[in-house]
């Protein structure tokens, strides 16, 4: 931190008009002087600058002092202002900070990937092995001053060049294993590049210091995209692709554009549409939302239009808005990207798409009303379900606020109701969680969580869904066991699923309830279900486990090998079937009774008398399956 008293010395010793000058063409008149605001890109002398004072712009309101006018303009930091302009003003300013011992321990480490980063440019450029990258580039119309801003390079397909290269520099394989350039499977391998025959893009901190990597193939292969692994210096949920080149015009116009991949960062940007960043190919953490928030005051959401991309936007706007941050969709023509788009229509067409963009609640109901989903009331709960969670996600009150009634309004429901259904909402998620037994879910690079034995059910309307996950894998067991009876199983799961075709993906992934589909829900029985399905009938008298394992992710194989261990088990497969099937259509029964319970209280008259009935036979149904936890029927 800087004392308070280096603070005032500088502040007292700065020339505002002067620095300002550099950026403003200044005028006197009178006792102040004045000119365009740099702001608003004004042209007349609303710009007011007092010599020992402050700033003011008339028309859009910007004021502050000399700090305030070089953070903003330039995207420093206060403690960086204060020492540029300290700089100008020839008044040294010293930071109180505990001192280490000795060097920043990171340093080796943005030295290596600087080194490295170098070391790929050149083989891009100077190297014949970089031919078919620079082809790619050419392709894609990125010229080699662009690459040279964004440090592009190539990582050769060969396996000791990169790590030849940074030995004979001084680099040991132990330092370089760390920062992630080389890796080894086995302690007896050789250490082996992490990127080869990729198109490197180097990623950089708000510091400008070099961090990570991010390689794409230049041929066929998966994954296409790969980043570095986290390191000491590298934080992939913590860091945004191209944020120390945008975080000047970000904090200059209060606004930041966030794309999804590096190359739309990259044409945008050479383009001329600045403050753009990438959240580096994975969902936006909070650590990437907190950082936007510290430099612009609205972030404009920039996304393919098509299922996935609307999830995703979606998905990070509620981050967003937990932050306090104003969030804009820009609405991307079908089929085109940022990329794609600006190199075929320039950046003023760019420009006009961000100046049309709605806010993202606006277009939430925009889709929902084109797809007609306020349409009947089942429909309709869904798509509240859908609002709800970015309701609840606005931090700023009167955001809500505004939320709250304008989906009141599109619904064409009471307010009251809306806003009481919020705070239900926010009453369940705040009840401690349940003691039943998780099923199984994938951790990203990391194993998966397997069950503990299962706790007894709660007896009441709502099972545990151990018992599902238990009739899941029985079932999933009986197909690879049993192949006479898999038929049987196909049939009966192709009668409990739902059809979800016309229900968007983004609302799917939304609904507030987190349904999913009737069927099999659970990842990897419903990963292993859906392999079977195209499993050829020869497979079951050979290597089964080997035919997976081409299709599926190792943990759910091991899933399998471990039902596969125990056949003597299933002593009874028809008849566990049947249980497995009967247990699935009450968790479907029940399912469908929590929606009218939910769905009731937006009916009125004839509906509403309709859905009670329709309560009253799923009760009485569960009843004659005799199934446990049962209360009496009650009428609201």
């Amino acid at each position: 931190m800087i004392p308070d008293e280096d603070v005032e010395r500088v502040r007292e010793a700065a020339d505002i008009v002067a620095i300002i000058g550099e950026h403003v063409r200044l005028k006197r008149v009178g006792s102040v002087f004045r000119g365009p605001c740099p702001f608003h890109q004004g042209t007349n002398n609303n710009f007011s600058v007092l010599p020992k004072g402050g700033y003011t712009c008339f028309v859009c309101g910007e004021k502050g002092n000399v700090f305030t006018f070089v953070q903003k303009r330039l995207g420093l930091t206060f403690a960086e202002a204060v020492k540029f302009v300290g700089e100008k003003a020839g008044v040294e300013v010293r930071e109180v900070t505990k001192q280490r011992e000795g060097p920043d321990p990171r340093e080796p480490f943005w030295e290596i990937n600087a080194t490295a980063a170098l070391w790929f440019k050149e083989q891009l450029w100077e190297s014949e092995r970089g031919a078919a990258a620079r082809e790619y580039l050419a392709s894609r119309q990125i010229a080699r001053e662009t690459a040279d801003t964004w440090e592009l390079g190539y990582a050769p397909r060969e396996l000791g060049l990169l790590r030849a290269h940074l030995n004979n520099l001084g680099w040991e394989d132990d330092r370089l294993l760390q920062a992630g350039l080389l890796v080894k499977r086995a302690e007896e391998e050789e250490p082996r590049p992490r990127f080869r025959d990729r198109l490197m893009f180097s990623i950089l901190d708000s510091s400008s210091r070099h961090v990570a990597f991010g390689g794409r193939l230049i041929g066929p292969g998966e994954p296409k995209y790969l980043n570095s692994a986290e390191s000491d210096v590298f934080h992939k949920g913590q860091t945004l692709y191209g944020l120390h080149l945008a975080r000047g015009a970000m904090r200059r116009e209060e606004r930041a554009i966030l794309v999804e991949g590096y190359f739309d960062v990259v044409r945008m940007a050479d383009a001329g549409v600045e403050g753009v960043v990438a959240p580096l190919g994975t969902s936006l953490t909070e650590g990437q939302a907190e950082l936007l928030r510290r430099h612009a005051k609205t972030v404009f959401i920039a996304y393919d239009s098509d299922g996935p991309g609307q999830k995703a936007t979606f998905r990070a706007a509620d981050v967003l808005l937990a932050q306090g941050v104003a969030v804009r969709v820009v609405t991307m023509p079908e089929g085109d990207d940022p990329d794609t788009y600006v190199r075929a229509h320039g950046r003023d067409a760019m420009e006009k798409l961000i100046t049309g963009a709605l806010d993202i609640f606006d277009r939430k109901i925009q889709l929902l009303e084109r797809g007609g989903w306020f349409a009947d009331l089942q429909r309709k709960r869904r798509a509240l379900d859908a609002l709800l969670p970015t309701i609840r996600a606005a931090k700023d009150p009167l955001t809500r606020e505004m939320y709250l009634a304008r989906a009141a309004e599109a619904a064409h429901v009471d307010r009251g109701v809306l806003a009481r259904e919020l705070d239900a909402g926010a009453a369940r998620r705040s009840r401690p969680a349940s003691t039943a037994a998780p099923t199984m879910r994938r951790a990203p690079e990391a194993e998966p969580e397997f069950s503990p034995p299962p706790a007894p059910a709660p007896v009441g309307p709502y099972r545990s869904t151990v018992e599902a996950a238990s009739s899941e894998r029985d079932l999933v067991r009986v197909m690879m066991l049993h192949r006479p009876l898999a038929d049987m199983v196909i049939e009966g799961v192709g009668r409990l699923s739902e059809d979800e075709s016309e229900r968007p993906e983004w609302l799917a992934d939304d609904d507030e309830q987190g349904r999913a589909p009737a069927g099999l829900r659970d990842p990897a029985y419903r990963a292993l279900y859906e392999a079977l399905l195209e499993a050829d009938e020869s497979l079951y008298g050979g290597d089964l486990v080997a035919w997976l394992a081409e299709r599926l992710e190792p943990w759910v194989v091991r899933l399998a090998e471990d039902m596969l261990d125990t056949p003597e088990s299933m002593a009874q497969p028809q008849i566990s079937v049947d249980g497995a099937l009967r247990r699935l259509r009450e968790r479907s029964m029940r399912d469908r009774l929590a929606e009218l319970d939910r769905v009731t209280p937006l009916a009125t008259g004839e509906q509403k008398d309709r859905l009670i009935a329709e309560k009253q036979r799923l009760h009485n149904e569960l009843r004659h399956m005799g199934a446990t936890g049962w209360k009496g029927y009650r009428r609201p």
